[in-house]
């Protein structure tokens, strides 16, 4: 499918508000200024701002054309070119989005800018009348910001949280599209990668310290971090307690991830050296979606897991669910979901499928339509419904291209237990110090709100490979905190 932007810089936004409705299509954008183009290949949308704002759908079957005025505002003509858009794509669909024409990751911090700018009231009927969230979104927006506020609001302006990156796995699930690895094909990098990485921990500590770098929350994740031995844990961990001042760390998190990764030997060394809060992440309960997605543990071994993990009394055990996965039932969701409740979880994360273009899905050829998300919100409705009705509540909230339904992803957790650093990097609080293959640090400009973006060799092959330009580009974290001085 051919976009055509003409006279008009809003290429960006056109082209996600018709990915939209479709996730899966091939599409060219072709930007012109004048009137050279006359004859537009089918199926075609052709985006146009000349004396008034104009949007035509052209398919086989839906030829439509809408006007709309246009103003003297550049930002306001960009919403307005894309809600037309947003209206054809949606009458020629029937599909209505439960966030609108929303494209961004971070809904609840749009919501809570307008808040604060204007009013909650305004708020909402800005997201419902101007970008057309539904009602029910909105209300999710709205509680997952209130329990945002005072998470965002105990960050000091020197803070920061330090991010580890392990990105080894057993196997790789098949709607994966992180960089990792599989431990079958690396397992020799791992011992070397471990090395390197602690000194880039102690490297990156004594930055920290120069700068009087105030640490709130440490996140080892991946990958799966408990892909690593007990004794490359606890030597990993050990480096992080040394390098920096953990008095004022107030929570520690290891994504134990995949149950079959999991033993007692590993959850005493986190138990033992600091860590404070685990994450067990079966992703469904039921055996044949496991196999499916490519998962060598069974549904039985992930309640074991949340057993043992009870037994060490961490301050607060998350498990991942994923709603829309294939062939997973609305009925099945429901029974993982009342499973780990059971459990009395301090925390429950609910996703909702991404399929990625770098997926094993993707390849596949694997696509979803109408019914997918239709079941996928149905699970989406279970989980909310149920989790209030238990005490949970939402305390962050993300999106994601690709999502089944174009629905969310929501971090739910018994009040006083919500994950700190999952807050703080979805609203962007704060500066985020990356170490590990893949990692990348953002540094917080508090006094313009920009971030300043560095990034690590993507595979542990690289990353053992140029470990010298690592420490490197670390300096450059250094250099930023001196010049806000």
């Amino acid at each position: 499918m051919k976009i055509y932007i003409k006279n008009h810089p809003f290429h960006y936004e056109i082209e996600n508000i018709t990915r939209l409705f479709f996730p899966y299509e091939k599409l060219q954008v072709v930007k012109f200024i004048d009137n050279e183009i006359t004859e537009y290949e089918s199926p075609y949308i052709l985006t146009e701002i000349n004396d008034e704002i104009s949007v035509t759908v052209n398919f086989r079957n839906f030829q439509k054309t809408e006007t709309t005025t246009k103003t003297e505002d550049e930002k306001e003509n960009e919403r307005l070119i894309s809600s037309v858009l947003y209206n054809l794509l949606t009458e020629y669909t029937g599909i209505k989005m439960p966030w609108g024409m929303i494209t961004g990751i971070r809904p609840v911090k749009y919501f809570r800018n307008l808040k604060e700018n204007y009013s909650e009231e305004y708020a909402k009927e800005y997201f419902k009348n101007s970008y057309f969230v539904s009602d029910e979104k909105i209300n999710l927006a709205k509680i997952t910001e209130k329990y945002e506020k005072d998470i965002i609001n105990s960050s000091k302006e020197n803070s920061f949280s330090l991010y580890v990156s392990i990105p080894f796995c057993p196997s790789r699930c098949s709607y994966c599209s992180f960089v990792s690895q599989s431990v079958a094909r690396t397992k020799h990098l791992i011992e070397p990668y471990v090395d390197l990485l602690c000194k880039e921990i102690e490297y990156t500590g004594n930055i920290a310290k120069e700068n009087n770098l105030h640490l709130e929350t440490v996140y080892i994740g991946g990958g799966t971090p408990t892909t690593l031995n007990p004794n490359q844990l606890e030597k990993m961990i050990k480096a992080i307690n040394s390098s920096f001042n953990m008095e004022t760390c107030r929570e520690f998190t290891v994504e134990a991830g995949r149950p079959d990764t999991i033993t007692a030997d590993k959850l005493k060394v986190l138990k033992d050296n600091g860590v404070t809060r685990i994450s067990i992440n079966p992703q469904t309960l039921n055996d044949s979606v496991l196999e499916k997605i490519g998962r060598k543990h069974t549904a039985q071994n992930a309640l074991e897991m949340f057993d043992l993990a009870g037994t060490y009394d961490f301050n607060c055990t998350n498990a991942d669910l994923i709603a829309g996965l294939p062939t997973d039932t609305v009925e099945s969701f429901a029974h993982s979901l009342d499973k780990l409740v059971e459990k009395n979880l301090e925390n429950i994360t609910v996703h909702t499928l991404s399929i990625k273009r770098s997926a094993d899905y993707t390849e596949q050829g694997l696509t979803t339509n109408k019914e997918d998300a239709e079941r996928t919100g149905k699970m989406l409705q279970y989980a909310e419904e149920t989790l209030f009705n238990k005490g949970y509540v939402p305390y962050y909230l993300y999106r994601q291209s690709r999502m089944v339904g174009n629905f969310e992803n929501v971090g739910w957790s018994k009040v006083g237990k919500e994950g700190l650093y999952n807050v703080f990097i979805m609203d962007e609080t704060h500066s985020i110090l990356a170490c590990g293959a893949g990692g990348a640090t953002k540094l917080k400009n508090h006094q313009t709100n920009c971030l300043t973006r560095i990034f690590n060799y993507k595979f542990p092959y690289e990353y053992i490979d140029h470990f010298d330009e690592i420490l490197n580009r670390k300096d450059k974290v250094n250099n930023f905190f001196k010049e806000l001085k």
